[in-house]
């Protein structure tokens, strides 16, 4: 037996930040060679930050990340780590299709032929792929196999897939490097590894966090490393990218399925572990034509010296988050780097006493600070005395910035100047409200640099409940894909916790419990126009997450008039959606990525029998 320190190093990537990449890279290794690492390993893409998208049909993209891996190699050597093992993923294309591209790979990849008439090699053939740093060279790489094209993903799109499995001897330890998607699909490299007598098998992933998907990874892990007939180790990147939010919660291992180690939830984290292994070094005879072998270091690592014991910290004995935890987790963390990502230093929103606004302030004042949030309380002649005083209770136990500005005189200006020319209707007067909100929100981003946060949830969302250029107003919505139940979940999780920590809870009670309502005329209601929340979310979850359609809903035990109502709205509303903001993705089908439907079309699904 012998004994590797391995060093999984979790970080948060920005997306063509290749310089700043490198730079996580660097620091990162360093304190890994500080605890002795044996080999330092980083997520899928953390060169060039993932997803990158088009971005990798560009040329000179793909040879600034060629370029980078290189001089990072040479950075780490300068810096006196070239002798500890680094492994990093970057963008990379083929340099040879005659020998790294078979014909059938090569079919699935695009359209067009190429020089020798196989159909499919896009222009530059990029590759996702991973490379092994060592001594100041890139001394092996590797290029991902199964190419996902579901959900979020569309690598088809961009990248051609790999043929061989990267075998690198690393400490004497035989380890079998792989990325993501590799690992989901049965058979391919993680077979091929066992057969080669791989010792390690090791997983870079850019793997997008959604809810209840951790148990499932682990699962998978365990299972796959049966499979592989050694340990294995799962690297995930972190931190928030547009919709998506990458969490780590890396993880390592052994091949009886034991977990021995697992990294910080939605931080930052370098997860070290010493694993058992057994050297019995890969035989010759077992290495196939799809099997590249390369010897980096082939003595033991623990010859011939000593190092210090890792701590409970070092091998990640870390607080897990409960299930609503992670969700706001999640969004905390995906609103704070997309306003940090994109340059931003302040947001703003409008506070109506409600819960939505309540909530994502909240969130906001987390990720960010309450000198970083403003909300604007912006009450009408239908406002009701309680969402006044329900904002200013908000924002006095938040601590965030706070403005009032009355919109009624405003409102009553944009009434005047149309009457000449139009008659408007009971609907158009509500929303004009709605809409001089947003106009008032927009002119503070313009003056004063505040990216604006919508507050819809995805239960509006899906039944066209918002106002088109009114509280759909904003650059970042993070509660897109948040269904209404789950708001009052996430709202009394987070008053809880702030309880038990001594503190101030920061969402007022009364938004909590009040019945909900937008406010455009007197005495209105959410369920004036919709079936109860708890009604609705259920159906929606069916039909916008489960794709289920009016005979399945119905046998589900749905009221035939509820789900025509509800399907025919969210039908109608297909056009708004695709106006709307950006926001943080947390279910396995959120709009956007996930859920594409033509807004053209005649198909009604409350009509089909």
């Amino acid at each position: 037996m012998t004994q590797l320190r391995l060093a999984l190093a979790q970080v948060n990537a920005v997306v063509g930040d290749l310089p700043g990449n490198a730079a996580l890279v660097r620091e990162h290794a360093a304190r890994a060679a500080a605890a002795s690492a044996d080999l330092v390993a980083f997520p899928e893409m953390v060169l060039t930050g993932y997803p990158v998208e088009d971005l990798s049909l560009r040329s000179s993209f793909v040879e600034a990340s060629r370029s980078a891996v290189q001089q990072l190699a040479r950075d780490l050597a300068a810096d006196g780590l070239g002798e500890t093992p680094v492994v990093v993923g970057y963008l990379d294309r083929v340099t040879d299709p005659a020998t790294q591209l078979d014909a059938e790979a090569a079919a699935r990849a695009g359209s067009g032929r190429d020089e020798r008439g196989v159909v499919g090699v896009p222009k530059g053939m990029p590759q996702n792929c991973a490379a092994v740093l060592h001594r100041g060279q890139v001394v092996a790489r590797y290029a991902k196999h199964h190419l996902p094209n579901y959900g979020v993903f569309d690598e088809f799109r961009f990248f051609v897939p790999g043929r061989d499995l990267l075998v690198a001897r690393i400490g004497g330890v035989d380890v079998a490097v792989v990325i993501c998607e590799d690992l989901w699909q049965d058979g391919g490299p993680v077979e091929r590894a066992r057969q080669a007598g791989a010792e390690l098998l090791l997983v870079l992933n850019g793997s997008p966090w959604e809810r209840d998907k951790d148990d499932t990874r682990l699962a998978l892990a365990q299972r796959r490393a049966g499979e592989a007939g050694c340990p294995l180790a799962w690297l995930n990147l972190v931190g928030g990218q547009d919709d998506l939010v990458f969490d780590g919660d890396s993880l390592v291992v052994a091949a009886d399925g034991e977990l021995l180690a697992r990294g910080a939830q939605f931080a930052e984290d370098l997860l070290l572990v010493d694993v058992e292994l057994p050297q019995n070094g890969l035989d010759p005879q077992r290495l196939t034509a799809g099997v590249q072998h390369v010897v980096v270091s082939d003595a033991p690592a623990t010859a011939g010296r000593e190092r210090p014991a890792l701590d409970s910290v070092d091998r990640g004995e870390r607080e897990r988050l409960d299930p609503v935890g992670e969700v706001w987790a999640a969004l905390q963390l995906g609103l704070g780097d997309y306003v940090r990502k994109n340059g931003f230093s302040r947001v703003a929103l409008g506070l109506s006493g409600g819960i939505d606004s309540a909530l994502v302030a909240a969130i906001a004042v987390d990720a960010l600070g309450p000198q970083a949030v403003t909300g604007i309380s912006l009450p009408s002649s239908y406002s009701s005395e309680h969402s006044r005083t329900d904002a200013d209770d908000l924002a006095a136990r938040t601590g965030l910035d706070y403005r009032l500005v009355p919109i009624a005189p405003m409102v009553d200006a944009f009434t005047a100047g149309l009457a000449e020319a139009m008659t408007l209707s009971p609907v158009a007067e509500e929303n004009l409200q709605a809409r001089v909100r947003g106009t008032t929100l927009m002119a503070l981003s313009n003056s004063e640099g505040h990216l604006v946060l919508a507050t819809s949830n995805k239960s509006e969302l899906s039944v066209g409940y918002s106002t088109l250029y009114g509280d759909s107003v904003g650059g970042y919505a993070p509660l897109k894909d948040v269904p209404k139940m789950l708001v009052w979940e996430l709202a009394r999780w987070r008053n809880a916790r702030a309880a038990e920590r001594g503190e101030v809870p920061p969402i007022p009670e009364n938004s909590i419990s009040k019945v909900p309502s937008a406010e455009l005329r007197p005495g209105q209601t959410d369920q004036d126009s919709l079936p109860p929340y708890e009604v609705l979310d259920e159906v929606l979850e069916h039909y916008v997450v489960g794709a289920q359609g009016r005979s399945e809903l119905l046998e589900a035990g749905f009221a035939a008039e509820v789900v025509d109502d509800v399907v025919g709205l969210v039908d109608r509303a297909e056009w708004k959606r695709r106006q709307f903001a950006p926001g943080v993705k947390i279910s396995s089908v959120a709009f956007g990525r996930d859920r594409r439907l033509p807004i053209t079309t005649h198909w009604r699904e409350q009509q089909s029998r």
